[in-house]
């Protein structure tokens, strides 16, 4: 019996169901980076199609993933004040390296170098952490929370008819919803502006043809 179990199984082991939604929770966030720079670049961006379990069982790491990455973007935004622009080596940038501002840099930074390695540690994949936090959470600042939302496909998936389902981030493509505005006909067309002396000089062009 499963009394009090929570979550689906999936028909897999522990190891490999932890392994399953980490690849998932990545792969979404990896439809996010620069499109040249990917040989396989997915169609929509912020969008995987997954079977409609698999998408509900992943949900949740993907929205704590967001959370934990929008939450330290102040501590980057602190860090900011202090870091230096000199090139990496130079030695403007060693004598910043031994300042007191290079301390409250590293101070202020603690924090969200403490988000990515969290998130590391969830799903697995450097580069996906690098997009969630230099693309995806900027994105979702102002929100809080309800970042993905699922969408049933009406056609199953071939070999087993799984139910398919989209998962994807919001705010990137949602449907801007319209009101119904009313035909325009001929009858109601703007009457010509035109001036009397223009009018008259139409009907002397249209004599003189004739």
């Amino acid at each position: 019996m499963r009394h009090r179990r929570k979550g689906r199984v999936l028909g897999r082991s522990p190891a490999h169901r932890k392994a399953l939604l980490r690849n998932l929770s990545s792969a979404l966030f990896l439809t996010e980076r620069d499109a040249s720079l990917d040989d396989n670049a997915p169609k929509v961006p912020g969008r995987i199609v997954t079977t409609l379990e698999k998408a509900k069982e992943v949900r949740p790491l993907v929205e704590k993933c967001i959370t934990i990455a929008k939450r330290s973007l102040p501590a980057l935004e602190e860090a900011q004040k202090y870091e230096t622009s000199a090139e990496r080596g130079s030695d403007e940038y060693k004598k910043w390296r031994k300042s007191d501002d290079w301390k409250k840099w590293a101070d202020a930074r603690a924090p969200y170098v403490n988000a990515q390695r969290r998130v590391l540690q969830l799903i697995g994949d450097r580069e996906a952490v690098s997009v969630l936090f230099d693309t995806v959470a900027e994105r979702y600042v102002d929100r809080p929370g309800g970042y993905t939302r699922i969408m049933r496909l009406a056609t199953p998936r071939l070999g087993d008819g799984g139910t398919r389902a989209i998962l994807e981030l919001v705010g990137k493509n949602d449907r801007v919803t319209r009101s119904a505005q009313r035909p325009a006909f001929e009858q109601d067309a703007p009457e010509s502006d035109a001036t009397p002396e223009a009018e008259a000089t139409s009907e002397e062009e249209a004599t003189s043809a004739s």
